[in-house]
């Protein structure tokens, strides 16, 4: 089953692009390409309503934020990001760090 990219309306397949989410808001977003979050975030990121991890299952597995390495409080924001049948999770203090992150690559952005 797919979902539509929250910024550009593409499909996203189930097994691929990005899970976005806010668990305390029940806030979440989809993506085809990381580069959508950028601007997304910028313009406002509006939050469709639903979780990316399913109710009762731990959302906190992912203590530290990906981008200052901060512990992470009751405010965080989940990525998800789905690769075939991998999930690889990161989080983030505020969504400000996402933003930061997704600018520069992600986990995967190059040496320097």
């Amino acid at each position: 089953m797919s979902e539509q990219c929250s910024w550009c309306g593409t499909d996203v397949g189930a097994d691929d692009g990005f899970r976005v989410a806010e668990p305390e808001t029940e806030g979440r977003a989809v993506f085809c390409r990381l580069e959508h979050v950028v601007p997304w975030i910028m313009q406002g990121a509006e939050w469709e309503a639903g979780r990316i991890i399913p109710s009762g299952e731990p959302d906190d597995a992912l203590g530290r934020c990906a981008l200052c390495g901060d512990d992470l409080g009751d405010t965080r924001v989940l990525v998800v990001r789905h690769r075939g049948p991998h999930r690889i999770g990161d989080a983030f203090c505020r969504t400000d760090h996402l933003l930061e992150w997704a600018k520069g690559g992600g986990r995967y952005k190059a040496a320097s």
